[in-house]
C-alpha cells in the first residue's frame, strides 16, 4: 500500500519521496514534508509549494482527497482502492506482504560455543536472528542461516578435561580436585554416562585420547544445541566448523599483506590503521592462533562466497571485536561496509518478581530449554523479539502464563481466534463475505482496515532497520483495535454483517502472518 503511494508519487514528482503516516488519522492516511525540501530549490514558502501541489492532483483510484495543512501534504486513500487492496490479499494470503528483492544475504546468528547447552543470553540471539531470517525472506531476500562452529582452541580441550573429570568422579566413583575453571552440571553427568559406554570407563583416565573424547564431546553438546532451537522453531542451512578453517590461514594470513606484522614473534594484525583502538595479536609467540584468528579466516571464507551482504549477530560481550573483524575485512581486500554487526544484550528473567533459578543442568545459567518448557515456544518467541535488541530485556515468566490482556501473546492470539470463532458463527458463506466491497464503513470501522493493511510496511520497516520489535509492537496496536471494534459494535445480525466480517477476516490475515514471521502458528480456538 505505501509502496504503491511510493510509487506513484515518485512518478509525479521525478524524485523518492518521503511518506509519513499522520499521528492525528483526520489529516488522512498518508502525509509528505515534500514541499519543506523544495522550498529552497524553489525558493518559495513550503505553504505556498503543498497548496500548488494538492491542488495539481486531478481525480484517482488511488487517492479520495489531496490537501495541503501548513507545508505539509495529506493524502485519504479512496475506499475503493482500499476495498480492492484487502480483497486482493485475502484472495493471495501466501503473497501478502511479500516482496521481490532477491539479493544474497548470509546471516550468522547464535553461534554458541558446543561446550554446554544454550542460555538464555543465547536465546535472545536466537529469536532475534530468526526473525529477522523470517522477515527478510518474506521480503525476496535469498538468505542463508549459518551457525559458526567454535570448536577449536581452549574451551575444547576444557570440556575434554572437564569431562574426563566428571566421568572419573561420577562413573568411576574417584575422588575428584576440580579446577577453578571447568564446565559443570547435570548435562555432564549425562554425557560422561554416554562416553563410559560409548568408548568404556577406560576413556577417563587415558590422556592420550583426550582429543577423542573432545571430538565426541564437541558433537553430542551441539546435538543438544540443536534440539533445543529446534523446539522453538529454529532452524539452520550451514554449519561452518572453526577447526576445519585452520588449514586455510597461511593462504589468508598471505593476503592480508601489509595488514599483518611480526614482532618479538607474534604475528599482529594491524587493526589500529581502521579505527580499532590497538593493533591485535592474532598469533602467540609458541605458534598458537588466537581467537581472532579463527574469525579472520572465517570472514575471508565468509567473502569467498560470493554474498551480497553479511551479517552477523553477537552478543553484547563482543563489542570490542567488532572495529577488529572490519579492519581484517578490509585488509583482506573487501568492502567492509558490507558487513554488517548486530549486538544481542543479555536478559534478566523473573519468576513472581523474584531471580529465576539458575539449572542443575548447566551450573551456574538458566536454560533456554527450562524457559521454553516453562513458558512455551510461543511466549519464548513473542517476549525476545519483543524488544530492540541492542536493549537490556526484563521480563517476569508468571506473566506469560496468564490468560488477560496483560499477556501480550495471549491477548493477540484471542484476537486471531475470537474472529475465527465469529466468523464461524455467521450463517453467510466465505462467498458471499468475500463478494462485499468494503466501502461505507464507519470511521472506526476503516481505521481498522487501514492497521490491517499497513502490515508490508511494518514487514519492510523492521527488517529494513533490523529492528524485529516492530512487528509484536504493531500486533499488539492492531489486535487492541480489533478488541475494542468488536466491543463497541455489534456483528451478526447486522445490515453491514458481510462487510464487517470481511474486514475482520482481513484483521486476522495480518496477525496470522505477523505471528508467522515470528515463527508462532496463530491459534483459531481459545
Amino acid at each position: 500500500m505505501k509502496q504503491r503511494v511510493s510509487a506513484l508519487l515518485r512518478e509525479r514528482f521525478e524524485r523518492d519521496v518521503v511518506l509519513e503516516k499522520p499521528k492525528d488519522r483526520s489529516f488522512g492516511h498518508f502525509s509528505t514534508p515534500i514541499a519543506f525540501a523544495l522550498s529552497k530549490e524553489l525558493r518559495k514558502s513550503p505553504m505556498l509549494i503543498a497548496e500548488e501541489l494538492a491542488g495539481a492532483f486531478g481525480q484517482s483510484d488511488i487517492f479520495c482527497a489531496v490537501e495541503s495543512v501548513k507545508g505539509y501534504i495529506n493524502f485519504r486513500l479512496s475506499e475503493s482502492f482500499l476495498s480492492q487492496y484487502a480483497t486482493w490479499a485475502l484472495e493471495h494470503p501466501e503473497e501478502f506482504g511479500r516482496g521481490s528483492k532477491q539479493e544474497r544475504v548470509l546471516l550468522e546468528f547464535v553461534s554458541a560455543n558446543p561446550t554446554g547447552p544454550l542460555h538464555i543470553g543465547h536465546a535472545r540471539g536466537a529469536v532475534y536472528g530468526d526473525t529477522l531470517l523470517r522477515l527478510g525472506r518474506h521480503l525476496g531476500y535469498d538468505i542463508t542461516a549459518e551457525y559458526y562452529v567454535n570448536d577449536a582452541g581452549n574451551q575444547i580441550d576444557l570440556l575434554a578435561l572437564s569431562l574426563q573429570l566428571e566421568g572419573r568422579s561420577s562413573v568411576l566413583h574417584e575422588k575428584v580436585e576440580f579446577p577453578e575453571k571447568f564446565y559443570r552440571g547435570e548435562y555432564l553427568t549425562e554425557l560422561a554416562k554416554e562416553a563410559a559406554k560409548q568408548f568404556g570407563r577406560e576413556i577417563f583416565t587415558d590422556d592420550e585420547r583426550g582429543n577423542e573424547l573432545a571430538l565426541w564431546a564437541k558433537d553430542r553438546v551441539l546435538e543438544m544445541i540443536v534440539a533445543d532451537l529446534r523446539d522453538v522453531n529454529i532452524h539452520f542451512d550451514t554449519f561452518v566448523s572453526e577447526a576445519s578453517l585452520y588449514e586455510r590461514w597461511e593462504r589468508v594470513l598471505e593476503k592480508l599483506g601489509e595488514g599483518a606484522f611480526i614482532d618479538d614473534e607474534k604475528v599482529w594484525l594491524r587493526s589500529s590503521a581502521h579505527g580499532d583502538e590497538k593493533d591485535r595479536v592474532v598469533v602467540r609467540e609458541d605458534g598458537r592462533a588466537t581467537y581472532l584468528a579463527g574469525d579472520i579466516i572465517y570472514h575471508n571464507q565468509k567473502f569467498e562466497r560470493g554474498y551480497a551482504r553479511y551479517i552477523n549477530i553477537w552478543g553484547a560481550d563482543h563489542h570490542g571485536y567488532i572495529a577488529r573483524v572490519k579492519a581484517a575485512v578490509r585488509f583482506l581486500g573487501y568492502d567492509a561496509d558490507r558487513l554488517e554487526i548486530l549486538l544481542s544484550q543479555m536478559v534478566s528473567l523473573l519468576k513472581d518478581g523474584e531471580p529465576y533459578k539458575m539449572s542443575k543442568r548447566a551450573g551456574n545459567v538458566i536454560l533456554m530449554s527450562d524457559v521454553t518448557q516453562e513458558i512455551g515456544a510461543d511466549a519464548l518467541r513473542f517476549m525476545f523479539a519483543s524488544k530492540k535488541s541492542d536493549t537490556a530485556l526484563e521480563f517476569d515468566v508468571e506473566a506469560l502464563k496468564r490468560e488477560d490482556s496483560s499477556n501480550p501473546i495471549y491477548y493477540i492470539n484471542y484476537a486471531h481466534a475470537r474472529i475465527c470463532t465469529i466468523v464461524e458463527k455467521s450463517a453467510l458463506s466465505r462467498d458471499e463475505i468475500m463478494a462485499a466491497p468494503l466501502e461505507g464503513l464507519n470511521e472506526d470501522a476503516d481505521a481498522l482496515l487501514f492497521e490491517a493493511l499497513l502490515l508490508p510496511e511494518v514487514i519492510e520497516d523492521a527488517f529494513e532497520s533490523r529492528q524485529v520489535q516492530k512487528l509484536p509492537e504493531y500486533l499488539k496496536v492492531l489486535s487492541a483495535r480489533l478488541h475494542k471494534f468488536y466491543y463497541d459494535y455489534r456483528i451478526i445480525g447486522e445490515a453491514d454483517e458481510a462487510k464487517l466480517l470481511k474486514l475482520f477476516l482481513m484483521v486476522a490475515l495480518s496477525i496470522k502472518t505477523g505471528l508467522s514471521l515470528m515463527g508462532i502458528a496463530a491459534k483459531e480456538k481459545m
